[in-house]
């Protein structure tokens, strides 16, 4: 049995989807997938790295050959949901996310792994974009905001439980598996998405436009290669004279996209990202803020995990259990806020709050490893790690809503792609640039002790950045919503 929904808000009186709420499980199924996956490499790539005899840039590739190209792929397929249906993306990408993950727990080199990697991002941003638009189509407007605060906590405490599910799988090694277990559980989740989108996914209708900019398309991944392969590969490399020259040829390449795009846009045409989304003050700033935010983030959970295993001697369980603390804070700060209202009466002033809290519960880390010292214990880091959890769901509580608030049903798409293209590029961005800035001190003869709390501090140092950031966006989802009707 399948089901259609027009594209856009329901007409006064209509009734709501009927199967939303198991749609939106649906959904936040495939991010769950989606962004564990994200993270899932960070404990397991030393063991990862010891059975195939990878390089250390291949501990990089694991987590940047994955995020870059879901950020290369998202605003792609983010359009092709409004193209051609977002139910049918959506089963094709979950389709697609479950067979590649197979093929990653099959891989028997590090090219190959790389390489299957580099094809379950691709397949899983032809998935995820697909979620928000579902969410708008199906949500009438007083329970949008219940929605959209569903995905806070579920990115929030993936993020942070991926490292702990891949300590425990590793550790226990199931049948004998070791760490190839951590890609193959995702056949029974991925089955269960794409079932769930066949049944309960809404058949929307697709929009008038009938082909894909595929100049855009080009250009927009040509520019985040440019940027992203470099800042991984280089130091391994010794940086040579070449890796400078992609990345300032990144800039004019993501410049020619945006001045196509606008072009396309004026002739008519259906271009990838409608620019008038960044007239929207909630969306241009989101953008910034959730860029900053997540290149920090990620970067940090990263270089923590493979420092509690490196140089602390943590096995993998061990190490996945003592950011458990982070995942708990997560928790407990969301059922805080979803319990008082907090997110729709505070707005943004909770995203700055949230900001001050993650900042001093990531700067905790740094003076506990300060004082502890190559002894330090997970019991003695969970205090920080705690508060860094609180903090972080405090800033993405009220984040989709404020950001997603003024999107017209005609830009769903472009807008869901592109904000999950800005998520996913500044997880690369952070796996890139903080686990280079991590690698290149101790190439440096940096103990790991002093590389660790440098690496730390810029981490705070992008949060403060996230701070100022946040005065982009509108006092309150509601205000966008005023500005753009």
């Amino acid at each position: 049995m399948t089901h259609t929904v027009e594209t856009g808000p329901s007409p006064v009186g209509a009734e709501p989807y009927r199967w939303r709420w198991v749609a939106l499980c649906v959904v936040l199924t495939a991010e769950v997938m989606d962004l564990m996956d994200a993270m899932i490499t960070t404990i397991a790539a030393p063991s990862i790295q010891k059975d195939l005899d990878g390089s250390s840039s291949m501990i990089q590739w694991l987590s940047a050959g994955y995020t870059m190209a879901m950020a290369v792929g998202l605003i792609t397929g983010g359009r092709l949901g409004d193209l051609y249906g977002r139910r049918r993306m959506f089963t094709i990408g979950a389709l697609g996310f479950t067979l590649c993950s197979l093929l990653c727990g099959l891989a028997v080199s590090p090219e190959m792994l790389i390489v299957a990697r580099v094809l379950q991002g691709l397949a899983g941003a032809v998935m995820v974009p697909q979620g928000l638009g579902v969410i708008r189509e199906v949500f009438p407007p007083k329970e949008l905001a219940a929605a959209f605060g569903a995905f806070g906590p579920v990115i929030a405490l993936s993020t942070v439980a991926g490292p702990v599910l891949s300590g425990w799988l590793v550790d226990g090694d199931f049948f004998g598996t070791g760490w190839r277990m951590i890609f193959l559980i995702n056949l029974p989740v991925g089955l269960f998405a794409l079932l769930g989108g066949l049944r309960y996914l809404p058949a929307s209708q697709p929009s008038g436009a009938s082909r894909l900019d595929l100049t855009g398309m080009g250009l927009v991944s040509a520019a985040s290669f440019l940027l992203v392969f470099p800042l991984v590969q280089g130091r391994d490399l010794d940086w040579p004279g070449w890796t400078f020259v992609m990345m300032a040829v990144s800039i004019p390449v993501f410049a020619l996209f945006c001045l196509h795009q606008s072009r396309k846009e004026r002739a008519g045409g259906a271009p990838l990202v409608v620019m008038s989304l960044f007239r929207k003050r909630a969306f241009a700033g989101g953008l910034v803020t959730g860029l900053v935010f997540f290149t920090g983030m990620v970067g940090f959970s990263l270089v923590f995990g493979l420092y509690t295993q490196i140089a602390l001697g943590y096995g993998p369980l061990k190490a996945g259990l003592a950011g458990l603390p982070n995942a708990i804070g997560t928790l407990v700060g969301f059922i805080l806020v979803n319990a008082s209202g907090l997110a729709r009466r505070v707005g943004r002033r909770l995203i700055h709050i949230g900001t001050v809290v993650m900042a001093g519960g990531v700067a905790g880390v740094a003076l506990t490893l300060n004082v502890a010292g190559m002894g330090v214990t997970p019991w003695q880091l969970a205090p920080a790690l705690l508060v860094t959890g609180i903090g972080m769901s405090l800033i993405m509580a009220p984040f989709f809503d404020i950001v997603l608030a003024g999107v017209e049903p005609h830009e769903t798409g472009s807008a869901s792609g592109t904000l999950t293209a800005i998520q996913q590029l500044g997880g690369t961005l952070g796996a890139a640039a903080i686990g280079t800035l991590f690698f290149d001190l101790l190439k440096r003869n940096w103990s790991f002790e002093d590389s660790m709390l440098l690496t730390i501090w810029v981490a705070v140092g992008l949060l403060v950045a996230t701070f100022a950031a946040v005065f982009l966006l509108p006092l309150r989802a509601r205000d966008e919503q005023d500005t753009a009707h």
